[in-house]
């Protein structure tokens, strides 16, 4: 629908007066919003190159870039065999470490097959902007309409990281048979490291059900987790987490869920009730942000939030404080990255679900205010 001159007038106010306005957090930060990307569709992965290029999926199905200095982004490709239902279609991203020189770009995304959906993870060479030589990674991954996972990221031991929802079916979470409800770690080429915690196996980690970040302390790496708790038709709701992940640890879905124990089974570091549903995390290093360096940052779809963790300065695993930024703000956050330059990149989710604007979906970033 065409915006009448009153209403555009109108929404451009809005968008000034929210893009210049301060905000201040507890510690005393001031910092404002500005858009980065605007008319998007559930951008659902945030990631930088080294020269500050960024790069972003859209859950349909794009993968695009925004080369530094410039305003408008690029498409890439349309990724083959993305099936968008619910809230699968391509969703995780991430660049090799040796990016600059392989040109290898990862992502994950649900698929059919058959009558149902998977997950796959794959890697392409990106060489003058276009995708080639696609490669299957891990395959088969259990997927439905909900609880898919698919967070990827490569870790400070430069292995690469998955993150495999339960699909609603809770029960896979706590079977070493199926590679649903784990975390996943995996060599670049989509073989099993021989320092695993079954040198024969992927898993990583088990008894997760919807987890959609992951993060490692800078100082220490020490790896953090997002956790989407039960939703009703699984168990009680609420109980949304965040935890520190050890190498075959067990976090207990759905033996245990919300602030419940077992021996044997790592309850969580953070547990959220009302649900909040976090999205993707990322540490703030500092550079721009001195007072949040070492801080845990991490999106909230349903608590339509940042929430930020404190967190000891010695050990790194025990919380200090937290506090919600932007708070209905913005609508529903997915992913949250640090930029190049030390700013916190987010990324709205209001397409799909909640009150999208008529700029939604959107990337936006936190910078100083001056």
């Amino acid at each position: 629908m065409k915006m009448t001159m009153l209403t555009l007038a109108l929404f451009c106010a809005g968008l000034w007066a929210q893009e210049n306005r301060i905000y201040s957090t507890g510690d005393g930060v001031k910092f404002r919003v500005e858009t980065v990307v605007s008319n998007l569709e559930v951008p659902w992965s945030i990631v930088f190159d080294k020269q500050g290029n960024m790069y972003f999926t859209e859950r349909p199905g794009r993968l695009s870039i925004l080369k530094k200095g410039e305003k408008k982004p690029v498409l890439i490709g349309k990724i083959e065999g993305v099936v968008e239902q619910g809230e699968g279609g391509l969703m995780g991203l991430a660049l090799h470490p040796d990016f600059e020189r392989n040109g290898w770009i990862y992502l994950s995304h649900t698929f059919r097959l058959k009558a149902a959906l998977a997950n796959t993870v794959v890697r392409y060479t990106l060489r003058g902007g276009e995708l080639t030589a696609r490669r299957t990674i891990v395959d088969y991954l259990p997927g439905s309409a909900v609880h898919n996972g698919c967070r990827i990221k490569f870790g400070p031991d430069q292995k690469l990281y998955v993150t495999a929802g339960d699909a609603a079916d809770r029960k896979i979470a706590q079977d070493v048979a199926s590679l649903g409800g784990k975390i996943l770690r995996l060599n670049d080429d989509g073989s099993i490291p021989a320092d695993n915690p079954s040198p024969k196996s992927p898993i990583f980690a088990l008894g997760v059900r919807n987890p959609q970040g992951i993060a490692w302390h800078p100082k220490n790496g020490v790896m953090f987790e997002t956790e989407h708790g039960p939703s009703g038709f699984d168990g009680p709701g609420g109980g949304d987490e965040v935890n520190v992940i050890v190498a075959g640890g067990n976090y207990g879905w759905p033996v245990i869920h919300h602030k419940e124990t077992r021996e044997g089974m790592f309850s969580p570091l953070l547990e959220y009730t009302p649900a909040i549903a976090p999205g993707g995390a990322t540490f703030c290093g500092g550079k721009m942000f001195p007072l949040w360096k070492n801080n845990l940052f991490f999106g909230g779809l349903r608590g339509t939030r940042i929430q930020r963790i404190v967190l000891d300065e010695k050990e790194g695993r025990t919380v200090k404080a937290e506090e919600a930024l932007l708070r209905g703000e913005f609508g529903r956050i997915r992913d949250v990255a640090e930029g190049p330059n030390g700013e916190i990149y987010f990324s709205t989710s209001n397409t799909s679900r909640g009150d999208a604007t008529d700029d939604d979906d959107r990337i936006l970033r936190i910078v100083p205010a001056k």
